[in-house]
């Protein structure tokens, strides 16, 4: 298999930590991919031009990283990271917790990226901003009830969290205590997640 992705992805990162935690990484070849280039052909295996994209053994490409993760949580027996049950859904609305607190952070570093000073819009990037405050205030409040679980939504949090600290310098932290020691303890359990940091 191929995933196409970039180092600082925080969506690659999750599949990739996904990966090693279910034993698939040696099946997994990674090969870059440039969302800014026309040429690259990530496009023609997404038409949306987002990373990541798993193209399967048998040329099927996958996109985008919960539909991966739940395809890696698949081949790998089912039910390891995706749990059947009622459980289930509290797995999934973690991961969509964490992947839209991604997005909002995302499109804050995207409005310096893409726009010069001057045409930069402050309410936009504050109304993101917002999203991620809401969003740890919430995971702050309910972090003992995440415990020790390995699963997509933990794996999809680790990575939301690892994504502030790089993008924006680790502010998040003096504000959630709670959320540093799980993260904390996520690292330390899940080797995954040292060797998947973006440098």
């Amino acid at each position: 298999m191929i995933l196409r992705t970039s180092p600082a992805s925080p969506f690659g990162r999750k599949v990739k930590i996904a990966a090693a935690v279910l034993g698939l990484s040696e099946r997994i070849e990674i090969v870059p991919a440039d969302t800014s280039d026309p040429s690259d052909d990530l496009r023609v295996q997404n038409p949306l031009g987002k990373l990541p994209v798993l193209v399967t053994d048998d040329g099927t490409a996958l996109y985008d990283s919960p539909v991966i993760v739940e395809y890696l949580d698949h081949l790998a027996g089912g039910g390891r990271l995706i749990p059947a049950g009622a459980g289930r859904f509290d797995v999934l609305t973690l991961q969509a917790l964490a992947d839209g607190l991604i997005d909002a952070a995302i499109m804050q570093v995207y409005e310096v990226r893409f726009r010069p000073e001057e045409r930069r819009e402050p309410t936009w990037v504050d109304y993101q901003a917002q999203k991620v405050t809401r969003a740890l205030d919430r995971l702050e409040s309910r972090a003992g009830a995440i415990g020790d679980a390995l699963d997509a939504g933990t794996i999809a949090l680790a990575c939301a969290l690892g994504y502030l600290d790089f993008r924006f310098e680790g502010r998040w932290r003096a504000s959630y205590p709670a959320l540093v020691a799980w993260l904390d303890g996520f690292a330390a359990r899940v080797p995954a997640f040292e060797k998947t940091r973006p440098s």
